[in-house]
């Protein structure tokens, strides 16, 4: 069937119908628009007129005019003059910004000088002197934060401080260095150059790049007496080591003997205790040493036999050196050993040059149930052995040339190879003659040097020694005996380690095999009818002098009318006799000088425990001895610092803190910059900057000297370890904010013509005003308390909650309805709470100065000053706040103590209600969920 086709007319009516309603859509959804664009303008208009309003309000305040940014910037300051700072304090607080311009000023006008023939009571303290070659590391960072808050609080309390700055010429560190400069340059060793070529590029170096680290240190804000640096190579410490060599030796305390010594064969040189590092090795280990091709096993005990004299057989013995070999004088066994009975005073023949071991009894040395109970002497290469040989007349062979050379002693065949190819050359002629008898894997620690990763050889070489044994005692007593004692050690467990050193003290070798240092003040005596003529062929020609002059003439006296030629000692000093001298030397002695007569004994030592003995220890014996005194009262040690997780810092780790990165601020790209221009191979580099993703993932932001400081120093109650974390030093960089804007709120309710009072009576003061007064006094006095007895962290912890919880949180907030208006009825408790703000700010920016120097120096000197003062330039030079009696309200206390906890606990319930609330809440949330899935349920 056909369907018929629809109407056109009826077709056009439902078009217009549809045209008609899109129209009107679009006619509603412009309508909907224009409302929303007049509501949009209606919002604009209302907040340009908030904001204009807000402006009229500035401006009304600041007398109509319009706010300038180059207001809130601070001018440029010439050098050496005091900052120039902005007429409107900046909104936020920048470390960059504040801490600029200051040091200079300070330094330039004085304020770190002391006075020798001042009335005041003398305070004073050495620096303890970094390394000439140094660069400001954390532990650093740590001294001057502690230091810098003792001397600073002295000053302020009325002291005549002196706080002496100084550089270690560092013998070892700083040779080290211009030689590989040299070796790099131009391609020479200081042989080539000559000792005194040698020396003058050391003094160039010095003098072109040393003591960078003391210029930084004033980037720290430490208040040292400029005037007074010294270096322990410049004349006056010069004078001072060659008195005292010359002083020991005339008291029989220095003498000369052949002894074993920790002997680096890179260096070629003695070295101290502190400058070895011993590594525990498990067994059978690959380490690379300077100077082979090759890694070099350790941790390997080889078996070999000894032929016995008369065809007796052979007697076995193992050794980790088997090199040494060449230098064994005798075989030790056990008395009672029954195993070796019929070998009491036998020998055994040594296999390559025929020498006659005598086979020694010895209870104390071997231990008959380890190994074969038979044991090698080699007194030249072992600390034991060389202890073995007196008490059996023995023979001494040193087989080791300087450079770790076997030499001619060590027999033809292995002449001239380095110690450790010479080990696998003994080996293999041991196994060529049938002596070889295995070897397995062995425990063992290797001492390796710290200046130049070479593994330290045990080396019998003739030093100058210092007799140590009565001038321990008497540092031992200085501590110990309560009768006697003139020193304590804080914290006080490192006594017993104090007691421990000095009970078992041995001779300390002060010999250097080196080319920079204080060159020894001995002559060697060769006279003309002497057969042997080189340098120390016989132990009783030596003479001590102060200069060559004085030894020509004690050389006539002791070899009248004999002809004979001065040759000085090549050798130099320990780098440690130099500063165990210190506290001495800068005072000027051995003359007596005005700085020696006011500031012997110094008051304090400030240092790490780690040098307990290396350093403290030596500057006692020596000061007692020869400056007729302990060189101070006082020993604080502080902790050694570690990473976050309490990891020891390490290049290799990617931990190393660097304290100008945390002040300044450094991008973890920068972070990674360091590490890759440093010598880490590319496996420790990646493990490095994977630390440093870990630990810095945003890098380190910049917190400021004043941050770091005060952060360093609230960590000292961990009286052993610190464990840093950067984030720490971040928290009190946004502190340093908070006073910011404390003291800036305050000082626009304060006013530009506040003129603080001579006198305040708390009396007459509101509640407020007496509470905040009294906890002040009670900062005062908890501060001092804990500055006298070295607890620093329970300082920084009194001045940061004073300011934080009790200035800022509650007092700032408690008066702020004053200043809302200017209602006259709050005219007279405005006028008080603009004294009590002020008396807050002027003693609480004092009491915090000794930890954060910048920032109290900026926002004191913004401070109006009062009317009975004396104008002080400085805050640092102002007196330190403290207790006024007066200010003392117990009452006041523990009523606003009550009204605390009442607060608290109407919290506490607020905030259980709200819980509570919340609880019902969610159960009736929940029922009416569970009734929407489930409307049948009833």
């Amino acid at each position: 069937m056909a369907v018929s086709e629809e109407n056109p007319e009826i077709i056009k009516e439902k078009d217009l119908e549809r045209k008609k309603k899109k129209a009107d859509k679009a006619r509603e959804k412009e309508l909907k628009r224009q409302k929303a664009l007049e509501k949009a303008a209606k919002l604009q208009a209302q907040q340009a007129s908030n904001n204009q309003k807000k402006s009229e309000k500035k401006l009304v305040k600041r007398g109509g005019e319009e706010e300038n940014p180059e207001e809130f910037l601070d001018p440029p300051t010439p050098f050496g003059e005091k900052k120039r700072i902005s007429s409107q304090m900046a909104k936020q607080y920048s470390p960059t910004a504040v801490e600029k311009s200051w040091y200079s000023w300070w330094e330039k006008s004085g304020f770190f000088v002391a006075d020798a023939k001042s009335s005041k009571p003398p305070f004073a303290i050495v620096l303890p002197p970094p390394n000439v070659t140094g660069a400001l590391h954390i532990g650093h960072a740590l001294t001057v934060a502690i230091e810098d808050t003792i001397v600073r609080w002295r000053r302020m309390s009325g002291y005549n401080t002196l706080w002496v700055p100084g550089m270690d010429h560092a013998g070892i560190a700083t040779q080290v260095v211009v030689e590989k400069k040299i070796m790099r340059e131009r391609k020479l060793t200081r042989h080539d150059l000559g000792r005194e070529k040698f020396v003058s590029e050391v003094w160039d170096w010095k003098n072109k790049y040393g003591g960078t680290i003391l210029q930084q240190l004033r980037g720290l804000g430490a208040s040292l007496d400029w005037s007074r640096e010294c270096f322990t190579m410049d004349e006056k410490s010069s004078r001072a080591v060659t008195e005292a060599f010359v002083r020991l030796h005339k008291n029989k305390l220095i003498k000369r003997d052949e002894r074993l010594v920790n002997w680096d064969c890179v260096l070629r040189t003695a070295i101290s205790d502190i400058e070895v590092e011993h590594i525990e090795i498990k067994g059978r280990t690959l380490l690379n040493v300077p100077g082979y091709d090759k890694p070099v096993e350790f941790g390997v005990l080889t078996s070999f036999a000894y032929p016995l004299e008369g065809e007796l057989g052979e007697i076995v013995v193992a050794t980790t050196r088997v090199e040494t070999m060449l230098g064994d004088t005798a075989i030790a066994i056990h008395p009672d050993d029954p195993r070796y009975n019929h070998l009491h005073g036998k020998y055994a023949i040594h296999p390559f040059n025929g020498r006659k071991l005598p086979i020694v009894c010895d209870a104390k040395l071997v231990d008959p149930k380890f190994g074969s109970g038979a044991v090698k002497i080699t007194p030249a290469h072992d600390r034991n052995d060389f202890e073995v040989r007196k008490d059996h007349d023995l023979e001494s062979i040193n087989i080791f040339t300087d450079d770790g050379k076997i030499n001619s002693s060590g027999g033809s065949e292995f002449a001239g190879m380095p110690r450790f190819k010479a080990r696998e050359a003994v080996i293999e002629a041991l196994k060529k003659k049938g002596l070889y008898r295995g070897a397995k894997g062995n425990e063992m620690r290797l001492g390796i040097c710290s200046r130049t990763n070479d593994v330290v050889e045990p080396l019998s070489k003739p030093q100058w020694y210092v007799d140590c044994n009565n001038i321990a005692k008497k540092g031992l007593d200085a501590v110990m005996d309560e009768e006697k004692k003139k020193i304590e050690i804080i914290p006080k467990q490192y006594a017993t380690e104090w007691k421990r050193w000095l009970e078992n003290i041995r001779d300390w070798c002060v010999s250097r095999q080196l080319w920079w240092g204080h060159r020894v003040p001995a002559w060697y005596v060769t006279l003309e009818d002497d057969e042997l003529k080189e340098i120390n062929s016989y132990k009783d020609h030596w003479v001590i002098a102060r200069n060559e002059d004085d030894a020509q003439e004690e050389a006539s006296r002791l070899y009248n009318g004999k002809k004979f030629h001065l040759s000085q000692d090549p050798d130099v000093l320990d780098t440690w006799f130099s500063s165990g001298l210190f506290p001495l030397a800068v005072l000027g002695w051995p003359d007596d000088t005005e700085d020696l007569k006011a500031f012997y004994p110094t008051s304090d030592l400030e240092t790490g425990h780690d040098i307990l003995f290396f350093w403290v220890a030596r500057m006692v014996m020596l000061g007692t001895e020869l400056g007729g005194d302990v060189p101070f009262r006082k020993v604080y040690l502080h902790p050694m610092i570690r990473d976050a997780h309490g990891r020891k810092m390490s290049k290799s780790l990617g931990n190393v803190v660097d304290p100008l990165e945390v002040i300044n601020g450094i991008s973890l790209e920068g972070l990674h910059k360091r590490l890759e221009e440093g010598n880490l191979d590319p496996k420790e580099l990646t493990v490095a900057k994977e630390g440093q993703v870990k630990d810095f993932p945003n890098g380190i932001p910049e917190c400021g000297a004043d941050a770091l400081r005060f952060a360093l120093i609230s960590y000292t109650a961990q009286s052993d370890k610190i464990n840093l974390d950067i984030q720490r030093v971040v928290g009190y960089r946004q502190w340093c904010n908070k006073l910011w804007n404390a003291v800036r709120f305050s000082m626009s309710k304060l006013g530009d013509d506040y003129v603080p009072p001579t006198n305040v009576n708390p009396e007459n003061l509101p509640f407020s005003c007496q509470w905040i007064l009294s906890l002040l006094n009670r900062a005062i006095l908890k501060t001092i308390a804990a500055l006298e007895s070295y607890k620093f962290s329970d300082a920084t912890s009194t001045v940061y909650s004073w300011w934080q919880y009790q200035l800022c949180d509650v007092f700032i907030e408690a008066i702020k309805p004053f200043f809302a208006g200017s209602d006259p009825k709050f005219e007279t408790a405005r006028r008080f709470a603009r004294d009590t703000l002020w008396l807050c700010l002027d003693n609480g920016l004092r009491l915090l100065h000794p930890f954060m120097p910048y920032v109290t120096e900026e926002l004191w000197q913004r401070l109006p000053s009062s009317r009975d003062q004396t104008a002080m330039e400085s805050i640092m030079i102002c007196k330190y706040p403290s207790i006024v009696e007066c200010w003392t309200n117990e009452r006041v206390e523990y009523e606003m103590d009550l009204v605390d906890s009442t607060v608290k606990s109407l919290r506490s319930l607020a905030n259980e209600r709200r819980e509570r609330q919340h609880d019902r809440l969610s159960k009736v949330v929940s029922a009416f969920a569970y009734k929407e899935k489930d409307p049948l349920h009833i």
